[in-house]
């Protein structure tokens, strides 16, 4: 009874010190601007940006709008380029004062390629396909474009009025083109299977395609290829053989290496190595094997330098690296988290988001340790009174040091719930960057009195690739002790309260979510799983990544031990769930199917006495993208932490919302 009385003395009290101050609300995050991707111009001179926005959530349910602006760098000038229609794939046209990118006008058929002068104007199309245009690349010259659209199929008539859809065949595959703008002749290369990436070699003699033997995104991370072809035949000079995951290459400037960043080999989870390989292909070096981070994105500075973007830890690292392995940080910061640079004419260009802020644009000086902000995307931030976050460092059970991030509630942490954040994949991290989404209550839950904490538990990255391996074959172990490790942590050293806890995740981390909400359910007082997995033995059948999930997750098959699939599932467990259950889930997700999430919900329900509800979202697939959708997400998870963590009738709320 006294604990009763204390605990509702507490939420009275935080509540009230929260509200005294201007704190982040569910409306911000879904009118939160961020800036994307950066391309410095050949003279260096313009920063080519994009700004991401959605629309209002209350009017209509729509994906994001992807803007392009012009950062004048010696005038110190911004300039709106683009902002009527949506843009991507941003690039300068070589020996030409332009910008070019992907768009689809009201008048276009398919997404085609636009020009803009830098100078300003209207942008014209310069190239339409008769499929979409997904990306392209320009030749040296700026006279060519090789570029990736849909292979054309023949159509079967039917004689029947009704076409049934026949699963995993007849699937749509991408080719790879050329264009010539003088005559308009395009070419396709000569090349079997479904292309992803595209780029021309410094001379403009070859192409560097990659491509897997179909368009199964189990194929896409497990068998992609990199093809040398000639462009005089379009036909396949060599292979580069790389069993591994594959993510961006590019050519070195002599046109005699390619630099790309794959998996290790094929048990890596991710694509975080730097590999070169010559031209002529065969087998690829990769490097540095013993580096304790991810590599991120590449670019060549000379033909024997690389300048790299890596992950290190929750810190963000950019450096040069030789082709005899010699390494150089440039920069390197734990105080921010870096997604995108370019670098040129003794400066980098970066895109970073910190603690206080979403992504915005930076530039600094070459051997400079204090990049210059250039975009103020939200200066309402400013006006809130944020959480402070911190890295925290703790030991595992068996001695693993784990890293973590943590925000502080506005109004102190002494006795505060906390919201458990959990990632998916698991082949991913958190950096010390902005930590506020749709789907991560970050500085909005602060702002109402929780903490939220961000384990990067073994198995996630940044931490070079024994660490990004070291879950494999054990689902739902060590992975997901370190995280019930890192919250006795956070009770011994920051005085949470271990009664009110709380557990969220997507995918990867909806089954982390899953999984504490039923085995682990004495430690959590509320869950949202999104996406997530909650049988392994349906989801091999029923996901579109089975090899994958293979090669580096579990490293054996089902049918060799079901009973071990079966109790490293949340079913397995579910009997004894007493933690309440939000569960939501895209309707069309292929990934982690939909039934995953009724098999959780029909298990509690039928099960226990505990409260569990079910959301779908029709329309949706591994992860919410359109507007209204990510502001209901967001809505409902805030609400059911606010009744299971500080409530105190414990009444499930209401399926219907109430919206400011």
């Amino acid at each position: 009874m006294k604990r009763t009385i204390l605990l509702s003395l507490l939420i009275i009290y935080s509540t009230f010190s929260v509200v005294a101050q201007n704190t982040m609300t569910p409306e911000d995050v879904a009118n939160t601007r961020y800036v994307s991707g950066v391309e410095m111009s050949p003279d260096g001179k313009f920063l080519a940006y994009r700004i991401i926005s959605y629309p209002d959530p209350t009017i209509e349910n729509r994906p994001a709008h992807s803007h392009l602006y012009l950062y004048d760098i010696d005038n110190q000038k911004h300039i709106p380029f683009v902002t009527q229609y949506d843009v991507s794939n941003v690039t300068y046209r070589p020996n030409h004062s332009s910008i070019t990118f992907i768009a689809k006008r009201e008048e276009d058929k398919n997404s085609s390629i636009y020009e803009i002068s830098l100078s300003g104007g209207e942008a014209l199309k310069l190239f339409e396909h008769e499929e979409a245009i997904s990306s392209y690349d320009w030749h040296p010259d700026g006279n060519s474009i090789a570029f990736i659209a849909k292979t054309p199929q023949e159509s079967e008539d039917s004689e029947l009025p009704y076409t049934p859809e026949i699963y995993e065949e007849n699937l749509n595959s991408n080719s790879a083109y050329v264009v010539n703008l003088g005559t308009m002749a395009v070419e396709r290369a000569d090349l079997p299977g479904h292309v992803t990436h595209i780029e021309w070699g410094p001379g403009g003699t070859h192409l560097a395609i990659s491509s897997a033997p179909t368009s199964l995104i189990d194929n896409y991370y497990t068998s992609q290829k990199v093809n040398i072809v000639d462009a005089s035949t379009m036909t396949v000079n060599s292979l580069i053989d790389h069993t591994a995951k594959l993510g961006d290459f590019t050519w070195s400037p002599e046109g005699d290496q390619i630099a790309f960043i794959a998996g290790g080999n094929k048990h890596d989870p991710i694509a975080g190595r730097m590999v070169l390989s010559d031209t002529e292909g065969g087998t690829p070096t990769v490097m540095l094997k013993e580096f304790g981070g991810a590599f991120e994105s590449l670019k060549w500075t000379d033909d024997n330098t690389i300048t790299f973007l890596a992950s290190e830890g929750v810190a963000s690292t950019i450096g040069t690296l030789t082709t005899k392995e010699k390494m150089k940080k440039l920069f390197s910061t734990a105080e921010m988290s870096i997604s995108a640079f370019d670098v040129g004419h003794d400066k980098v260009a970066m895109v970073a988001s910190t603690p206080s802020h979403p992504s915005e644009l930076y530039i600094m000086d070459i051997g400079d340790d204090d990049p210059l902000r250039l975009t103020i995307s939200n200066p309402w931030i400013d006006d809130l009174t944020l959480g402070k976050q911190e890295v925290v460092t703790y030991k595992a059970d068996d001695g693993m040091e784990i890293q973590g991030i943590l925000i502080h509630p506005v109004g102190g942490i002494e006795n505060a719930p906390m919201i458990t954040v959990v990632h998916g994949g698991p082949e991913a991290h958190y950096d010390n960057g902005w930590l506020t989404a749709y789907s991560i209550p970050g500085q909005v839950a602060a702002g109402k009195g929780f903490a939220v904490f961000y384990p990067n538990y073994r198995g996630s990255t940044g931490r070079g690739m024994e660490y990004a391996m070291s879950s494999q074959g054990d689902p739902a172990g060590k992975e997901f002790d370190d995280i019930i490790d890192g919250l006795d942590y956070l009770i011994d050293n920051y005085g949470i309260d271990e009664d009110r806890i709380g557990v969220t995740g997507g995918s990867y981390g909806g089954y982390a979510t899953a999984w504490m909400s039923t085995r682990h359910t004495e430690r959590f007082a509320a869950g949202v799983m999104f996406v997530g997995i909650s049988n392994n033995l349906s989801k091999w059948g029923t996901s579109d990544i089975p090899e994958e999930m293979f090669l580096v997750h579990s490293r054996k098959r089902i049918w060799d031990d079901y009973e071990f699939f079966l109790e490293r599932s949340p079913i397995y467990y579910a009997g004894q769930a007493e933690t309440p259950l939000l569960i939501m889930a895209g309707k069309e997700d292929t990934r982690v199917d939909p039934g995953q999430s009724y098999e959780l919900y029909r298990h509690i329900k039928t099960r226990t006495d505990t409260p569990v509800r079910l959301v779908l979202y029709p329309g949706e697939g591994h992860g919410n993208r359109n507007s209204t959708a990510r502001y209901d997400y967001n809505l409902r998870m805030l609400r059911w932490f606010d009744t299971y963590l500080r409530g105190s009738d414990n009444k499930m709320p209401e399926v219907t919302l109430e919206t400011k």
